[in-house]
């Protein structure tokens, strides 16, 4: 029988894999259907035949095994029921047909699906064949109402069998040959969801996704896995490099890339769709006892317009999508840097409502996806929740030539798209390196977006990135960089690997090509090792990196010198305010919507710069730049804020606090700790841990980084300080400066994502010895975030 399936020789029309499927489904429900009825498996025989497996699902692959169940009234004699089998396997057997079979009362069909996970799996999408349609609706009604009863203490061992077979079997999307049936974004999948929907722990396949979703996902593995089964001519789950190419002429679209990319999208989205189903279904569990009067789970408030609830990021129900262009990027950025993941309702919502940021974005909408590319490797799944959704590609169109786009060398682990994301992800490991970390995220993320369109991708992609960086409002200048990165970011690794460096011509050519810039030189050195990392193992070595390394030197050599950090120059219309001696505060709005610029003219002291900047911390301003100066005794600071939520408080409000501070009547260090630990603590509790402390919260992407530069000035020098943010960090260096003893005499402060970039001038004319340059530089270091410790050898990792 199955030697002649429809579709399988050249005689007649070819079936597609749809028609083939459907075929063989219905070719084998009429042969068991005919069976059934020669050998006494009639309506009222007390047999059953039911049918489990692809049969079961309408699913039957041209060398799928057949699973069918043969249920008996416990009355019939065991002779009987023996010989009933006998006359219906042996016919199948004959036929060469792979059965997987079991003669069964429907208690003992019950006691297997209560034991044992795959065996349920499979009896919740049985389906009656012949013979008695109460015997087969008692098993099905049976086992899926044992299903429902039961899926609380069944639910941790069905998502570790999930995971364990994902462990075993790899991510099709990311997998030179990928196993079609068992591995992440698989067929195995969409059954697991099945099954959550049959507990009633979540509404159906997933949440709705552009381009058809799960069931269209669905739909492309099988007829891969159809046309593998007519290509090996046998049954087969793993696709080999060899067939690929036939398989995609067989289903029309195309080479073994084509194809690959139609396996990526599938596992994606499927993939994506099995991880908010299990985050919802574990949600939904019933609870039992005292669990039971727990109240419903709190909104928290995260951000503006944005919460967390039930573990998840949602929106706030005051959060208006329509009216809030950069809630998208604020949404991204808060599940980044909390580890959170984001609600469906939350991306269905923003998928619904909110709309395309026009040019230029709010500055508010860069800053939080900068954010966003800060927070490392818990970026990836962010993005890849915004990419599924079509959220990803509303910011950035241009992502689509790139998404799900294979590599074209086996070096690659990674589609285009997602090795994008991950040398972004290790960029942020290097943003203390650069003097402009934001560009480098951008330059990271970016780099490639020129493949999948013909012609040279550099160049392609260059002019990508002057568009996007256009429409997201960058500075010309800033543009310009960016541009540069994307269409020179092969030229060190190219250059060091395949010339001569001793050739000076070689360190010309390449000075030449960067136009002498030693920012742009900074960016693409810590870009070519973010690049490598993120193509595979094995790319980034000790070999290429010192090769790099020693082209980068030759090149500084070469370019002679870096520019000096410069202070802003004073307003004087600021500077006559302080002529009276008092202190002011203003707030006006700054460049966008969530931004306030505030102005403080004050008598200047040592400690002013840390109060002024804590005071603003413990009112949830962020400080995003700040340029501050002095003038005959006033300090003139000016300060451009971020509000944790909502709108700033009163300027006079600021006022009494600073003159409080002043006064000693408030200990802001005090303060500051404490929301800092109240902060650790509300991450404890996301990650599930009751020990604060050891949240690493504090803990950066880049290591932190002090550079120092001599002046013309006598004692007079600069230090830059570049690190990851944290509460109140303003504040805190300041302190530090001044408990040394370093008189802050101008200084301009950026913070670009996560990153902050501070430059202070400094009077060291008491002592402007290395000792002392060193108790500054410890002074600073200990109150930045540090890199995670590196796990000890043999130490657990889970």
């Amino acid at each position: 029988m199955r030697g002649g399936a429809p579709g399988s020789s050249g005689h007649g029309r070819r079936l597609d894999a749809a028609g083939l499927r459907q075929a063989l489904v219905d070719l084998h429900e009429f042969w068991l259907g005919t069976k059934a009825q020669e050998v006494g498996i009639l309506p009222d025989s007390g047999f059953a035949l039911v049918a489990v497996g692809g049969l079961g699902r309408r699913e039957l692959l041209p060398y799928s095994d057949l699973d069918l169940v043969l249920l008996y009234d416990e009355d019939l004699a065991p002779d009987v029921v023996g010989a009933v089998a006998d006359q219906l396997w042996y016919p199948l057997w004959d036929a060469h047909i792979k059965l997987d079979h079991s003669v069964r009362t429907v208690p003992q069909a019950l006691a297997v699906a209560g034991s044992d996970i795959p065996a349920v799996l499979g009896m919740l999408e049985a389906r009656h064949i012949a013979g008695d349609v109460e015997l087969s609706t008692q098993l099905i009604g049976s086992v899926r109402r044992a299903w429902r009863a039961d899926i609380r203490d069944r639910f941790d061992d069905l998502i570790e069998e999930t995971r364990t077979r994902w462990r075993r079997s790899g991510e099709i999307a990311h997998r030179a040959e990928p196993d079609l049936k068992s591995g992440r974004g698989g067929l195995r999948d969409v059954q697991l969801l099945h099954a959550l929907a049959a507990a009633q722990l979540t509404d159906g396949l997933g949440p709705e996704v552009p381009g058809g979703g799960v069931a269209h996902a669905h739909n492309g593995l099988l007829d891969v896995r159809t046309e593998l089964h007519r290509v090996a001519g046998r049954a087969r789950d793993q696709l080999l490099a060899q067939d690929a190419d036939e398989i995609g002429a067989a289903l029309r679209i195309g080479d073994r890339f084509d194809l690959a990319r139609l396996l990526s999208d599938s596992a994606r989205t499927i993939s994506y769709a099995v991880e908010v189903g299990i985050r919802t279904a574990s949600n939904a569990l019933p609870r039992r006892g005292l669990g039971r009067l727990r109240r419903p789970p709190v909104r928290r408030p995260l951000d503006e317009g944005v919460v967390e609830h039930s573990g998840e990021v949602a929106l706030a129900r005051d959060a208006r999508p329509k009216r809030d262009p950069a809630l998208i990027t604020r949404v991204a950025a808060v599940a980044a840097q909390t580890g959170l993941p984001i609600g469906s309702g939350a991306l269905a919502r923003l998928a619904d409502s909110a709309p395309e940021l026009r040019e230029p974005w709010p500055k508010d909408a860069v800053g939080e996806l900068l954010v966003l590319l800060g927070s490392g490797h818990r970026s990836v799944p962010v993005i890849e929740a915004l990419d599924r959704t079509g959220l990803w590609g509303r910011l950035l169109p241009e992502w689509g030539a790139v998404r799900d786009l294979p590599p074209r060398d086996a070096v690659h682990t990674w589609t285009v798209d997602r090795h994008l994301v991950e040398t972004a992800a290790y960029a942020s490991g290097f943003t203390t390196r650069v003097s402009r970390p934001d560009l480098l995220m951008l330059g990271a993320l970016l780099h490639d977006i020129g493949k999948g369109r013909g012609g040279d991708h550099s160049v392609v992609g260059a002019e990508l990135a002057t568009q996007i960086g256009r429409r997201m409002g960058l500075w010309p200048s800033d543009v310009t960089i960016l541009s540069a990165m994307v269409r020179h970011h092969l030229l060190l690794p190219e250059t060091a690997t395949r010339r001569d460096l001793e050739d000076p011509a070689t360190i010309e050519r390449v000075v030449e090509a960067i136009g002498g810039d030693p920012t742009l030189l900074e960016l693409l050195h810590a870009l070519a090792e973010a690049d490598s990392l993120a193509t595979g193992p094995g790319v980034w070595g000790d070999w290429k990196a010192t090769l790099i390394g020693e082209l980068v030197r030759r090149c500084r050599l070469v370019m002679a010198g870096e520019t000096l950090p410069e202070p802003d120059p004073l307003d004087p219309d600021l500077v006559a305010r302080g002529a009276d001696g008092g202190v002011h505060v203003d707030i006006v709005q700054a460049d966008s919507a969530h931004t306030w610029r505030v102005t403080v003219v004050a008598p200047d002291s040592a400690a002013l710069l840390s109060r002024e900047a804590g005071v603003l911390a413990l009112h949830g301003l962020r400080v995003l730049t700040a340029s501050l100066g002095s003038h005959e005794g006033s300090a003139v600071n000016s300060f451009v804020v971020a509000p944790h939520f909502g709108t700033p408080p009163e300027a006079g409000l600021l006022r009494q606090e600073l003159l409080r501070a002043n006064a000693g009547e408030l200990d802001l260090h005090e303060r500051l700790d404490a929301k800092d630990a109240q902060e650790r603590e509300s991450r404890a509790l996301e990650l599930g841990s009751d020990r604060p402390d050891a949240v690493p919260v504090l803990y950066a992407q880049a290591p932190p980084r002090v550079l120092w530069f001599d002046t013309p000035v006598p004692h007079q020098v600069i230090l830059e300080l570049r690190a990851e943010d944290r509460v109140g960090l303003l504040s805190r260096l300041a302190r530090a400066l001044e408990t040394c003893g370093a008189d802050i005499l101008w200084a301009k402060v950026s913070t670009l994502g996560t990153t902050v970039i501070d430059s202070f001038c400094l009077d060291l004319s008491a002592a402007d010895t290395r000792a002392a340059r060193e108790r500054i530089e410890r002074a600073l270091l200990a109150v930045v975030p540090s890199p995670r410790p590196e796990p000890r050898p043999g130490a657990d990792e889970g």
